[in-house]
């Protein structure tokens, strides 16, 4: 008997990914630090204090989305911008986020994995969104 396991494991990819990026967006930036907060540590990285909140708004869109398989490809690579400028950000840092200021190893992974999801698609227990056109 063949079991094929890959879609449980894109699903368990995917819920990963989405509960991360949840995670940083609402439970950190936006409920932790708040929007004042968020805002005023990206513009002290010299970014418009905007972008922090847009930040904050698209993980935890985006988080959601992955969770629940919504628009899974589109979401992944729309993510791509976020994650390289964390990582972008973290460079001077050195390796490991457990140094000051954190690292750039934990955005770059988060990055690749949301490459590996975009060619994956949503895997199992995902919710179907219609097809366009």
């Amino acid at each position: 008997m063949t079991s094929n396991t890959q879609p449980l494991a894109i699903f368990l990819l995917r819920v990963t990914l989405g509960v991360t990026l949840l995670a940083h967006g609402l439970l950190l930036k936006i409920l932790s630090f708040g929007f004042a907060g968020t805002m005023g540590f990206f513009g002290s990285l010299g970014y418009p204090p905007i972008l922090g909140a847009i930040v904050a708004l698209a993980e935890s869109a985006a988080g959601v989305a992955l969770i629940l398989g919504i628009w899974v490809r589109p979401v992944s690579l729309l993510l791509l911008p976020i994650l390289l400028g964390a990582t972008w950000q973290h460079l001077g840092n050195g390796w490991l986020f457990s140094r000051p200021g954190g690292g750039w190893e934990f955005p770059l992974i988060l990055a690749v994995m949301a490459v590996v999801q975009a060619g994956l698609g949503a895997g199992a227990f995902a919710v179907r969104t219609p097809k366009a056109g």
